[in-house]
């Protein structure tokens, strides 16, 4: 289980409540993400070498 403490919002959350975004965690060999408007759903759990491949991909859209 991954305590409160341990996730981190992105930068670009947004004004307001600044909940307009994911959270991610690092739990040893991966990253758990989540939706910060509903933190008590699910996670999705990836390697961390995934995790990093997928922003990288994301990045290049950009």
């Amino acid at each position: 289980m991954i305590t409160p403490g341990n996730w981190q919002k992105s930068s670009y959350s947004g004004g307001g409540q600044g909940d307009a975004c994911v959270e991610v965690a690092r739990r040893h060999l991966h990253i758990a993400v989540r939706d910060s408007k509903v933190p008590t759903r699910a996670t999705l759990t990836l390697p961390a070498e995934a995790f990093t491949a997928f922003i990288d991909g994301l990045v290049k859209e950009l």
